[in-house]
């Protein structure tokens, strides 16, 4: 393939990238800010260290608060999702799992699952993850639907597939579920940023995100959101000194859990990921956001006719209101996925596949030259195969 585009650019016009990483403009100059406002104060001989690192650390919680409509004191930072996964089931009573079921579904984050395989044992439950169908990209609703009954104590939903882009009808499965009496958790990691997320309207017990992707923030900026009557609930196995109410408690043989969501917290946090993510956070929070999904859905749009055009297999829903914010594509067999990531880096335009899976995000800084350069390279593609 040759780029017939013109000269390289480096203006993320062709960035697809956002179920990855994700930019917004002028990241890099807002995130070199805050860092280096957090080096100067960690490194200035006073005491004004910890009021500034932890004001970081709230303000982080707060913007995630606002952007989720989440209940005041239900929203806390982890490193992941996997850890934010961990330390609920680490918390709950002891009934609600053992001798009973875990569900999830099998098109799940797959470090979710890993997870999961390793605590079934430890804490008493079975794991149940409901397969896709022959042939399938995603897991249909009705099949978890199917799978979902009162043995379930705690299912995990997967708002929007990373492999697929699947959206899944929360609302029919929130309301099948609480008639099965389990806790129910939401994985948002693949839509939250772009896609309107109200935990008072979804009621889920917990969710689980990362500050990535759409969100365009830093690595280790995880968040556990929990419903305040599940926090009462729940006693954290990892705990420590900011677990508690007061954290400046030092008797060793006294302990009692904060009454809100900082009883999971533990040990001292980690504030750095906090820190750099806030301006991309502060960044969400002044978008149009209305603007930004009709955007993405255009190019959406545009990016499916050029997969169908050059003849490959769409792995993602057509519908626009059972998908996320991508598009993923089945390449042609004899299509080496790395050389074709690598023809589309030299015509500036990023994504990803995992094994012929093509994942194209447009997001934010993505521009309209830089779907017409993805759209050329599919054509290209396909004629080269022929």
């Amino acid at each position: 393939m040759t780029d017939t585009t013109g000269q390289r650019d480096t203006d993320g016009s062709g960035y697809f990238l956002y179920h990855s990483i994700g930019q917004y403009p002028d990241k890099a100059v807002d995130m070199a800010k805050s860092l280096t406002a957090f080096a100067e104060c960690w490194g200035a001989p006073n005491d004004d260290q910890w009021g500034y690192a932890l004001g970081q650390r709230q303000r982080f919680i707060d913007l995630w608060s606002q952007l989720l409509k989440a209940p005041s004191a239900s929203l806390t930072t982890t490193e992941n999702v996997t850890s934010a996964l961990a330390a609920l089931i680490m918390a709950l009573p002891r009934d609600d799992l053992e001798g009973r079921v875990v569900l999830v579904a099998g098109d799940c984050f797959p470090s979710l699952h890993f997870l999961l395989t390793g605590l079934a044992d430890r804490y008493g439950f079975t794991l149940r993850t409901v397969p896709l169908r022959d042939g399938a990209n995603w897991v249909e609703d009705e099949d978890v639907i199917a799978a979902w009954g009162p043995e379930v104590g705690l299912a995990l939903l997967t708002w929007v597939s990373s492999t697929s882009s699947h959206r899944c009808d929360l609302t029919t499965l929130m309301a099948h579920g609480r008639k099965q009496g389990s806790v129910i958790g939401v994985d948002i990691t693949q839509a939250a940023g772009l896609i309107d997320y109200d935990c008072m309207a979804v009621a889920a017990d917990f969710s689980i995100s990362t500050s990535l992707k759409w969100m365009c923030g830093s690595p280790g900026g995880g968040i556990l959101q929990v419903m305040p009557d599940v926090i009462a609930r729940c006693q954290p196995s990892l705990r420590g000194w900011f677990s508690q109410d007061n954290i400046f408690s030092w008797d060793i043989n006294t302990f009692a859990y904060a009454p809100d969501i900082r009883r999971f917290d533990n040990g001292t946090p980690s504030v750095m990921a906090c820190a750099a993510s806030v301006p991309a956070l502060e960044w969400h929070a002044s978008q149009d956001w209305s603007a930004q999904l009709e955007k993405n859905r255009a190019y959406c749009t545009q990016i499916i006719a050029a997969s169908d055009a050059a003849g490959f297999e769409l792995a993602s829903p057509r519908d626009a209101d059972h998908r996320g914010g991508s598009v993923m594509m089945k390449l042609p067999d004899d299509t080496d996925p790395q050389g074709l990531l690598a023809d589309l880096r030299a015509r500036s335009v990023f994504a990803d596949a995992r094994g012929p899976l093509l994942r194209c995000s447009p997001g934010f800084v993505t521009t309209q030259a830089g779907v017409d350069r993805l759209a050329v390279a599919l054509g290209s593609l396909r004629r080269n195969s022929v």
